[in-house]
């Protein structure tokens, strides 16, 4: 049985990536942490990206902070995805910080959301707090670009948001915003305050945003995929 190994440099086709995500399905975090070196956080609470980041890892994620895709030069984003025993997901699904100043012009097909849903890669990983860290399992990849019904979705949602931010009214979003996607405070701390537009149209502070994928439309397809 040959040797899995993480992946030095980024992938050079999307085949190449779809393999190497294939290879993972089974092995549980702890296993993969452990070939890798890497050191395994006893919870998530301060470590909320480190099953991100051990994915990258294993995949020959490129992008690092960087705000383009993880696999740029494949055009594919990475998205783990922590579901419970019956392939439901069991969060919503970070998409990219929402931009509160400098909008003119920008259209949902030069936006950074679709940008960075145009291809994405899904790794479900059970995520149930009940199954320790380490002894969570990666499940079988999924490749997915959205249909013109679930283009039309997310762009309906984003230009309700983005009309909410642009108008001054940022404040006023709420989680229920959106059919499918949503705009959430996203801050390490309430210090962490930038720029926004005011309802008068002065620069105001306010917490950062981030746009996320509501369960729902990542239940959906999860289920359809894998048929569950």
């Amino acid at each position: 049985m040959e040797l899995l190994r993480p992946f030095l440099q980024p992938p050079a086709s999307e085949a190449q990536l779809i393999d190497q995500a294939h290879r993972l399905a089974g092995y549980t975090l702890g296993e993969l942490a452990s070939l890798a070196g890497l050191p395994i956080p006893q919870d998530l609470k301060r470590d909320k990206g480190w099953t991100g980041l051990l994915l990258e890892h294993w995949l020959g994620a490129s992008a690092g902070s960087k705000p383009e895709q993880d696999f740029a030069a494949l055009g594919i984003e990475l998205k783990s995805i922590p579901v419970d025993a019956h392939g439901r997901p069991l969060e919503t699904t970070f998409v990219c910080v929402a931009p509160l100043t400098g909008n003119t012009g920008i259209t949902w097909e030069s936006s950074h959301v679709r940008y960075k849903l145009r291809r994405v890669l899904w790794i479900p990983v059970e995520g149930e707090r009940s199954i320790p860290l380490s002894e969570r399992r990666v499940g079988s990849p999924l490749l997915w670009s959205p249909s013109p019904e679930e283009d039309e979705q997310l762009r309906r949602d984003w230009e309700e948001l983005m009309d909410f931010i642009v108008l001054g009214h940022v404040e006023r979003i709420t989680a229920r915003h959106g059919e499918v996607l949503q705009i959430r405070p996203k801050a390490a701390n309430a210090r962490a305050l930038t720029e926004a537009i005011g309802e008068h149209g002065e620069p105001i502070l306010t917490l950062p945003r981030g746009f996320y994928l509501k369960k729902a439309f990542t239940a959906a397809l999860l289920a359809r995929h894998f048929l569950l």
